[in-house]
């Protein structure tokens, strides 16, 4: 991203934009197709803390209120109004996910998914799970898809909780919601894991 900002808003700016925007429920950011405005100095970290110009935002309904505009298109993450488009900076994935409830048992589980900005979304055909492994360490990286292209990173408790009712299936080691089976990791390995 260009560390050049072309006459960037303040968040307080944008909030309002926003703001004026919202109906019920989450804006139709999909229909909104504004021309770049240029870079906004916000950064979300890893761990799902949002960053205004290096110092964290902690107003918690601004956070929530900028998750409802935010946009992805191809590796690129925008807050979009009907009138603006300003990219910003997405280390990982923009959400985190929290927590999460099982609902049913085997094939006919559901997994609900809690993000830190308080989007709850059922893992299915539309809202898969995908784990990526690190190359060098293995070390997994859990994700769901929230809406549009906007994944959440799992938090890691919620991945142990979520290791602790999978399942094998097809020589492979995962999870079953809504009548899908996401693959975790393949069951050979999952063995010599457990036996490690």
């Amino acid at each position: 991203m260009s560390k050049e900002t072309i006459n960037s808003p303040s968040t307080e700016s944008l909030a309002e934009a926003a703001k004026a925007a919202q109906g019920k429920g989450l804006p139709p950011v999909h229909l909104w197709t504004p021309d770049l405005s240029g870079d906004m100095d916000i950064r979300i970290a890893r761990d799902g803390t949002w960053f205004h110009e290096g110092t964290p935002i902690n107003r918690e309904g601004l956070v929530r209120l900028f998750s409802t505009i935010l946009k992805r298109e191809g590796d690129d993450y925008f807050l979009v109004t009907p009138v603006e488009k300003w990219r910003i900076e997405v280390e990982d994935a923009p959400f985190v996910a929290v927590d999460f409830e099982a609902e049913g048992e085997g094939e006919g589980q559901s997994l609900i998914f809690e993000t830190n900005v308080g989007d709850r979304v059922v893992a299915g055909e539309g809202n898969p799970i995908r784990v990526e492994r690190d190359g060098e360490t293995g070390e997994p990286a859990p994700y769901v898809m929230v809406r549009d292209g906007l994944e959440a990173l799992i938090d890691r408790k919620s991945f142990y909780r979520l290791v602790e009712i999978g399942e094998e299936a097809g020589g492979w080691f995962g999870l079953w919601s809504e009548g899908v089976f996401f693959r975790v990791i393949p069951a050979d390995e999952m063995k010599v894991e457990d036996g490690a």
